[in-house]
């Protein structure tokens, strides 16, 4: 049972949920630019950062709880799987041989990787995130990074929220008594701010390349990627064109085919 919650994430999950409120109580609480607002009626800036936050709480849980693209059983006797089919339609001589995962015995397709964590295999492998205890895959990518802008956008927000509750003192000690909460609830938001900043850039430049955070950091173990010169990437097809894949394609794309065209006909 205790290992069930802890392999669910449901304490990591429980965690999240209640710094999130807490830090927003302390700052709907404290003389901030929110308090100061409600005392003077004027209700529309509280209820956009109020709406903000339940929108970033919202997006962490349905990214935390969505399939990230997990590959479906190929195992079934007598039948031919899609992706035996799909390797079949492809020309064996330019394009690396799908492999059976040596965990759940699935063939992965092109782009895939066994998650230990998960315990399952990911279409689009990127990485497997211990914030939200879940795989960053095909399926929720795009909605992890509107997460991360949601989340910025509410950790900047907060961050100029506390900053203007911080009230003078005579000395330091006072000083530190009457901020303590804000003073801890700056740091916590400041630290956030920064991981989600350096997360968010780093997906964002990935994206525009059409690369994961996987093929990024152990290319030189990837059989896909061993053949390409260090610069090359079979997948990029430019910035633009990456980005609107990226964001408005919403279907599950036969990486073999993209390969094996853009190693026949390199831009």
């Amino acid at each position: 049972m205790v290992q069930n919650v802890f392999r669910s994430g449901f304490l990591v999950r429980v965690a999240h949920t209640l710094l999130t409120w807490i830090i927003t109580v302390i700052l709907f609480l404290h003389n901030t630019s929110l308090r100061r607002c409600e005392e003077q009626g004027e209700l529309l800036l509280p209820a956009l950062f109020f709406l903000l936050v339940v929108l970033s709480v919202l997006l962490y849980f349905a990214v935390s709880l969505m399939d990230p693209g997990f590959v479906l059983n190929d195992t079934v006797k007598g039948a031919q799987s899609p992706n035996e089919e799909m390797e079949a339609m492809i020309p064996q001589s330019s394009t690396p041989r799908l492999r059976r995962c040596g965990y759940c015995l699935l063939q992965q397709p092109m782009r895939a990787k066994h998650c230990h964590m998960c315990k399952r295999c990911v279409h689009r492998f990127d990485h497997h995130c211990p914030w939200i205890e879940n795989c960053v895959g095909e399926r929720n990518h795009r909605w992890f990074i509107i997460y991360l802008l949601v989340q910025l956008l509410t950790l900047l927000s907060g961050l100029h929220v506390a900053l203007s509750g911080i009230s003078p003192a005579l000395t330091w000690e006072q000083w530190f008594r009457v901020n303590g909460f804000l003073l801890a609830a700056l740091c916590i938001v400041g630290i956030f701010s920064v991981v989600v900043v350096v997360l968010l850039g780093s997906h964002l430049y990935l994206i525009s390349i059409n690369c994961t955070t996987w093929e990024f950091m152990s290319r030189h173990r990837i059989s896909y990627l061993k053949t390409c010169k260090d610069e090359e990437n079979p997948f990029d097809r430019g910035v633009l064109c990456n980005l609107w894949d990226f964001f408005c394609i919403c279907r599950t794309v036969m990486w073999e085919k993209v390969y094996h065209r853009n190693t026949l006909n390199p831009v």
